[in-house]
């Protein structure tokens, strides 16, 4: 069990530092509220929101199978979010 709470936590810090680093690049180029860093904003809350809803998923059949689609799941969301970020910066 102390691996879906690490899963839980990892999502949540990953996408947090995420969404910490629009706000941060939008404060250094002094572009607050940009409609670039509120859709990256608006898709790591939707990822979060979809990622823990696949965590709290009870109903699989391999539970550690799924688990680590999920996490692959959370790499690539982040990878690509990271991605749009390197964008507006």
């Amino acid at each position: 069990m102390a691996s879906i709470k690490n899963l839980k936590k990892d999502i949540n810090y990953v996408l947090g530092d995420i969404i910490e680093a629009v706000y941060l690049v939008e404060a250094s180029a002094n572009k607050q509220n940009s409609t670039e860093g509120n859709a990256i904003v608006d898709e790591a809350i939707a990822t979060f929101d979809d990622l823990i809803e696949k965590v709290n998923k009870k109903d699989v059949e391999n539970r550690k199978a799924h688990l680590k689609v999920v996490k692959q799941e959370l790499e690539t969301k982040a990878g690509s979010l990271i991605e749009q970020l390197n964008k507006i910066g």
